[in-house]
């Protein structure tokens, strides 16, 4: 079956909208971290769920009370651990990588829509390059949050004065980490789709201008 830049212009449109709702999503959602105490609760007898569910700006018990996270810009960090400084700072990191990414991928969305509409060869380079930046920072930001997560794990376990993660306590990442891998994965193909459909467009000008 042979590719025309119709199918390569809806594929890109269909891949680029799908990677902005998963990112919107991932990041409106707090369930990219969780810490399931159910067995160690049934065991334990507690009254109060040690269950809980965070996201980028918050965290939630199991009965839907939320708090914030630790402000990284408004902190004062005076008297504070180089550890605690460190997670602060990771934590400055992803809370702008993130949504700088979704930024990207609105600009790269109006350039998209004009390009394919004028079937401008520079302009959806130009896009193609767009998503193909924003799916970097999406995966800098993942990346740096699962950093993150891990030195927010250690410096828990040596408040605690442990070695290991206590008994009926499981600790795993949730299902808005994972849109927002998936939203990392389709960034990469809007951009492949965008610069497929630059260099087409770019194929079929130099055609016409040798007739």
């Amino acid at each position: 079956m042979k590719v025309t830049l119709n199918v390569v212009s809806s594929l890109a449109v269909f891949l680029g909208t799908l990677s902005f709702v998963f990112l919107v999503v991932a990041i409106g959602t707090d369930f990219w971290y969780i810490i399931d105490a159910s067995k160690q609760e049934k065991w334990g007898n507690h009254t109060a769920s040690l269950s809980s569910h965070s996201g980028l700006w918050r965290t939630c018990r199991i009965e839907n009370s939320c708090f914030p996270l630790v402000n990284p810009f408004q902190y004062e960090w005076a008297n504070i651990t180089s550890s605690h400084r460190q997670l602060l700072n990771m934590h400055s990191t992803f809370v702008i990588l993130l949504p700088l990414s979704l930024i990207l991928m609105i600009f790269g969305g109006l350039s998209g829509f004009i390009s394919l509409l004028a079937q401008a060869h520079f302009f959806l380079l130009v896009t193609g390059l767009l998503f193909l930046l924003g799916a970097l920072l999406t995966l800098a930001g993942v990346s740096v949050y699962i950093a993150y997560s891990a030195a927010a794990f250690r410096e828990a376990i040596f408040l605690l004065g442990r070695r290991k993660l206590p008994e009926g306590l499981s600790i795993q990442f949730g299902w808005s980490l994972a849109l927002a891998w998936l939203s990392f994965t389709t960034e990469v193909l809007t951009s492949l789709a965008f610069l497929l459909a630059a260099r087409m467009v770019g194929l079929k000008q130099r055609r016409d201008l040798s007739i």
